[in-house]
């Protein structure tokens, strides 16, 4: 088949067309295809950053210890069972005035020794005293009208006597005698008379001195002062506190030698307290120190909300660095070997820092090949030896001691 020339021409412009390149793109085409270059790279670096800051450290140096068996050797020391609970004091009081005042000086400080009876603060007195020597007027004037009535039935009574002999003899007539006896009866009711109005004269002379004597805010026992409430010049109410600055107190005193120790025990494990049994306290400010302490009670009553029974426990040994809520450790032990009504001690005992969390449990970390498992164990008393372990582990189990907070279950570790 023969082409025309012209068709033929027409065909090669149109292929020579089509190599041509197409630059109607422009200089802002480029810029966006070079944006999207660079924001792709920027995510990468991010990313590449990103895990390298979430992966961490390839390993996470740790201890190794061994889980042993609990041995009980007898006699006190073991402990059976650890709580946590306050110090707090048996006897204290919040003293107050009687009546209500303005106090006029406070004879007291933080952490001063009171006795028993010993002045604390005193109020203002002055309308106190004006009463007190108003009863003391009232109380003179009854004397002395009950003295007075007291000589008229004594002078009386002996001519009342005489007359009744003599009317006896006829001497006296009936109208004489009748009027004799009359004057004998109205003094005697005078006196006696005289001698109530006595009585309550001497009654209000102690009510107005018994006020007075309020006005002095006196210790109930002998203690040492907590907590200082009032100053001068302040208003102190009994009843209740008012606006500005009435108080109801002058101040705290507590016995320090009846601090003792409250700890709550879970339901699980309150068998294995009792009356009289031995204990050691260990108090937050001084971990070291060891308190020889006795359960003075188990309170026969649980809290529904917590499931805790509330156990007292006396010290054995006082000492002044012991104050009013202090936090405290308790550790329960046995007594000659066994405790009564309690089950014997098992489990394992492991170092206290392979645990995680206190109370009835925490968390260790068994270390199996390279790596450490997560295990969930209930725990028992702590004890020089270390802590026990009631269940989740067995004797001979490896577990981690470091930094657990660096651990988690599968996380792979090195020994040190």
């Amino acid at each position: 088949m023969n082409h025309h020339p012209n068709q033929a021409a027409n065909h090669q412009a149109s292929l020579l067309g089509q190599l041509k390149i197409d630059r109607t793109e422009g200089p802002s085409a480029r810029k966006s295809w070079l944006w999207w270059a660079g924001g792709a790279g920027m995510l990468a670096v991010l990313g590449l950053g990103a895990w390298v800051v979430l992966a961490g450290p390839a390993v996470v140096p740790v201890q190794a210890a061994t889980a042993r068996r609990v041995v009980t050797t007898g006699g006190v020391g073991a402990s059976l069972l650890d709580a946590s609970g306050y110090v707090v004091a048996r006897i204290q009081a919040t003293v107050s005035a009687k009546i209500t005042g303005k106090v006029r000086e406070v004879l007291i400080e933080e952490g001063q020794r009171v006795e028993k009876g010993q002045v604390m603060a005193r109020l203002d007195d002055s309308n106190a005293l004006a009463a007190l020597a108003q009863a003391k007027a009232q109380l003179a004037q009854a004397e002395a009208a009950f003295d007075a009535a007291r000589s008229a039935f004594d002078n009386i009574r002996p001519i009342h006597e005489r007359n009744i002999s003599l009317a006896q003899k006829g001497w006296v007539s009936a109208g004489g005698l009748d009027q004799s006896r009359a004057a004998f009866d109205a003094a005697r009711s005078g006196r006696d008379v005289a001698e109530a109005g006595l009585g309550v004269a001497q009654a209000a002379y102690r009510v107005a001195a018994r006020v007075e004597d309020d006005t002095s805010v006196r210790a109930p026992f002998s203690g040492v002062v907590t907590v200082k409430a009032a100053q001068p010049g302040e208003m102190v109410s009994p009843v209740s506190a008012g606006g500005g600055f009435t108080r109801t107190g002058i101040g705290t005193v507590v016995d320090m030698d009846s601090l003792e120790v409250e700890v709550d025990v879970s339901e699980n494990f309150i068998s294995r307290v009792h009356a009289n049994q031995p204990a050691t306290i260990r108090l937050n400010a001084y971990p070291d120190w060891a308190i020889p302490g006795a359960i003075i009670a188990v309170i026969p009553t649980a809290d529904r909300a917590k499931a805790t029974v509330k156990v007292r426990v006396a010290f054995k040994e006082k000492d002044e660095r012991v104050v009013p809520e202090m936090g405290a450790r308790v550790s329960f032990l046995e007594e000659g070997g066994t405790t009564p009504n309690a089950p014997a001690p098992t489990g394992v005992v492991v170092p206290a820092e392979a645990v995680q969390g206190t109370g009835d449990t925490g968390v260790v970390f068994i270390i199996k090949d390279k790596a450490v498992a997560r295990r969930v164990v209930t725990l028992g008393g702590r004890g020089p030896d270390g802590q026990v372990v009631l269940s989740g582990l067995s004797a001979g189990d490896r577990i981690a001691v470091g930094d657990l907070s660096k651990l988690q279950d599968g996380t792979k570790i090195i020994l040190q």
